[in-house]
Order: structure tokens, then C-alpha cells, then sequence
């Protein structure tokens, strides 16, 4: 019998929040549909007016429009048939509709995305039991030991996932294969909507190493700029350089890393049990943004990293009672600051304005590079018996004058 090889699957819901709406309204099937914002008097409107009337059979001229759209509102998701106006998530909505204007705009619904997520998620496990979650959208399966996991690299194993997720819930994913975590979820993205994509240890060359640097989980636009100053372009290119002329132009961890990874080695295990320290979204920028010249962008992005940590924590049944902020400046320095809730919460809204707070005390004169938000000291929401926010700052257990004593004269976002 042939030695098993290890078998890493990475699996990727499709347009996600999008998905779940077209199941909700099978008839802007094919549409362009954006997902953002809260719900607005169109959205109340629609739903008083409809009220006696199936949501599959609501007229399609009766939706609300992305024309006209005013405020400060982001794209959380949109449906391919919107992509293809250059309308992405983190985009504003103002922006957005000036794109596509012919689009539906229909309000984050995140009950209804959670719901979903722990019903594909139960599906997997079913089948495939050591199962890393990684959001609300995605994980990472280990097939090496599954029944079929073996079988055409692991391609039978994602096929049977793959129908089963759609044959029971009617939602679509896309799975990557490969010998680790890295290059199964380069993988996932080679053949989406829908797609399966396996990558062997001896495809590195023809598959991975030919994608620019950028396609490498973890190498932003200020990595990515540095290399193509120096002249490495794509994985391939990079994966010829010495390891110690990569730590000397990016530090021994970095370079260490940048090697090893243009190799496609990766060591590390699916976390498939341990209790998280936190929930984070961090976001690195394609060019530096200012709090007062780029505040609008920067609120977008503020928001939806609040909204996405918001969902993650629903996701995986947490709630928190620590909010933090993390930013980079353009000269690479980082500062970090937290507050603490009387109550846990997993609130997007409560997040929002609970990180707000903590920007009116870090330095905003910089540019920034990069965005994070995070929320800690978590227990799990069914084992919580105190009690849970949802109400915007009134449960901030930190002295508010001390706060307020420390707010910068900038105009925060």
C-alpha cells in the first residue's frame, strides 16, 4: 500500500454574502446585486409593501436601485454580474453607483449569513472532520486521511464536498488541494466560481511559480513594491534568489519566510480545537491614506473591518468584551490601542464605535498603511451568562473623561 501524502483542502464560499441573498430572491439571478450598508426607508418600504407577497415572487423593478445612493455606506460583497463594472468589496457605495448604477442594493443581512455558514460548515465536518474555521466563508480540511481524500490528489474528496454543500444548502465554493495550507488557498482562487484545482509538490514550477508575488498569502503592496523594485516580479523569479540576499533587503524572518514560501514549503497544522486569544481583521493599503484627505475611503474600510470581525465572531459563536485598533504608519511603526466593555458583545455596530473611540487615541498625523481591528477577552456566546450588548457605547466600562482628554485634533474617520 502507497504512503499516504499529506492533503490540505481550502475551501472558499463564492460571492458569499451575495450567494445567500439569490437564494432569498432567485429572481436577480444573473443581475447585478450589491450587498452593503444598513437597512435605509427603500429597504422598509420594500419589505412593508411586500409583506404578504413571497420574496421569490417580489417584482424585480421594485427593488431598490444603487442610483442616487448618498452616504457613507461600503460594498460588503457583490455578484459577478456587478464585478465586472469594477464594483468590489470595501468599495463605497457613493462610488459604487457611480459604476453601476442599474445595480439592486440590498442591506447586509448577517443572521441570515451566519445561519448559512454553520450549515455549510456542518456539512464539512460530516464528511471531513479536522476542519479549520477561518471566518465565516472559508476554511481549511485535512484530507489526508478521509475516505477518498487521497483519490486524484484529493479532487474526489472536494467534488463530493462540493456537491453536497450546493445539494443542501444550494450555495457554491470553490476548493484548492495541496500539500499545505499555502498553496491550497492559491489554489482555491485558480478556477473560481464553482471550481476544483489540485497542486502536487512537482506542479510548483508550472503552477505556482509563474504567478506574480502578490498571489502569496501574506505579501502585501509594500512587499510586493519592494520586490519589483528589486526586480522580482513573479513567485518563480523569486523563489531564484538566495535566502541570504532576502534577509539582508527584508530581515530574517521576512526573508526567511519570502523564501521558504516561493518554495511552497509550509509547516503549519490546521488549528482545529484551541480557543482564540482574539478576532481581527487587518487590512494593509495600496497606497498610504491620510485620516483627514482619505477619510471617507478610510471609513469604509473602518466599518467593514468592523462588520467582517462582527461576522467572524458570529461565526464561531464568540462574543468579546476587549475592542482594539491597529495601525501601521508609512515609516512602518505600529501603535495598538484597547477598551474595555462592562458587557461582551458581537455587535457590528457596538464594534464600530467602540474602536472609534480608541482612533481618538492614537496619533492620526501619519499616513497609514495599514487598518486592523480586533476584539478579545472571548467566551463562547452559549457558555455566556452576563450580560451581552448590542447598544452602542452605553456599556464602555473605561473612564470616558480620560478619553475624551486624549482626543487629537484631527478629524478622525
Amino acid at each position: 500500500m502507497s504512503e499516504k501524502i499529506r492533503r490540505i483542502a481550502h475551501l472558499d464560499m463564492d460571492a458569499f454574502y451575495a450567494s445567500v441573498e439569490l437564494l432569498r430572491y432567485p429572481q436577480l439571478q444573473g443581475l447585478p446585486v450589491v450587498i452593503g450598508g444598513a437597512r435605509r426607508a427603500a429597504d422598509e418600504t420594500l419589505r412593508q409593501s411586500q409583506q404578504h407577497t413571497a420574496l421569490a415572487r417580489i417584482k424585480i423593478d421594485d427593488f431598490p436601485r444603487l442610483q442616487g445612493y448618498s452616504g457613507r455606506g461600503v460594498v460588503t460583497t457583490a455578484t459577478y454580474a456587478a464585478r465586472q463594472f469594477g464594483v468590489g468589496s470595501a468599495l463605497g457605495l457613493m462610488k459604487a453607483a457611480k459604476l453601476c448604477p442599474q445595480a439592486i442594493l440590498l442591506p447586509v443581512d448577517f443572521a441570515e449569513y451566519h445561519k448559512y455558514s454553520r450549515a455549510f460548515k456542518l456539512i464539512i465536518k460530516e464528511i471531513a472532520p479536522l476542519m479549520e474555521d477561518r471566518g465565516v466563508d472559508e476554511v481549511y480540511i485535512d484530507f489526508t486521511d478521509v475516505p477518498g481524500g487521497q483519490r486524484e490528489g484529493g479532487r474526489v474528496l472536494a467534488r463530493l464536498i462540493q456537491k453536497t454543500i450546493f445539494e443542501q444548502t444550494g450555495l457554491s465554493c470553490s476548493v484548492g488541494v495541496a500539500p499545505n495550507k499555502l498553496l491550497a488557498k492559491m489554489a482555491s482562487e485558480f478556477n473560481k466560481p464553482k471550481g476544483i484545482a489540485v497542486v502536487f509538490e512537482e506542479d510548483l514550477q508550472s503552477k505556482i511559480w509563474p504567478l506574480a508575488c502578490r498571489k502569496i498569502n501574506g505579501i502585501g503592496p509594500k512587499t510586493d513594491e519592494k520586490l519589483r523594485l528589486l526586480g522580482i516580479a513573479t513567485i518563480g523569479e523569486l523563489a531564484q534568489q538566495n535566502i541570504d540576499w532576502l534577509i539582508d533587503h527584508f530581515g530574517q524572518k521576512t526573508g526567511a519566510w519570502l523564501f521558504d514560501a516561493s518554495q511552497g514549503r509550509d509547516s503549519r497544522a490546521l488549528v482545529l480545537q484551541s480557543e482564540p486569544v482574539s478576532i481581527s481583521r487587518e487590512t494593509t493599503f495600496e497606497r498610504d491614506l491620510h485620516a483627514v484627505r482619505d477619510k471617507r475611503e478610510l471609513g469604509a474600510i473602518f466599518t467593514r473591518l468592523c462588520q467582517q470581525v462582527a461576522a467572524d465572531l458570529a461565526a464561531q459563536g464568540y462574543v468579546g468584551k476587549t475592542i482594539g485598533i491597529k495601525l501601521r504608519y508609512d515609516d512602518f511603526k505600529s501603535v495598538t490601542r484597547d477598551l474595555r466593555l462592562d458587557a461582551y458583545t458581537a455587535d457590528a455596530q457596538v464594534i464600530r464605535q467602540s474602536a472609534g473611540l480608541c482612533l481618538k487615541r492614537a496619533p492620526l498625523a501619519q499616513r497609514l498603511r495599514l487598518l486592523g481591528v480586533r476584539v478579545a477577552t472571548l467566551v463562547r456566546a452559549e457558555k455566556c451568562h452576563e450580560f451581552i450588548t448590542n447598544q452602542p457605547l452605553a456599556h464602555v466600562a473605561t473612564d470616558q473623561a480620560a478619553i475624551n482628554s486624549e482626543v487629537k485634533t484631527e478629524q478622525l474617520f
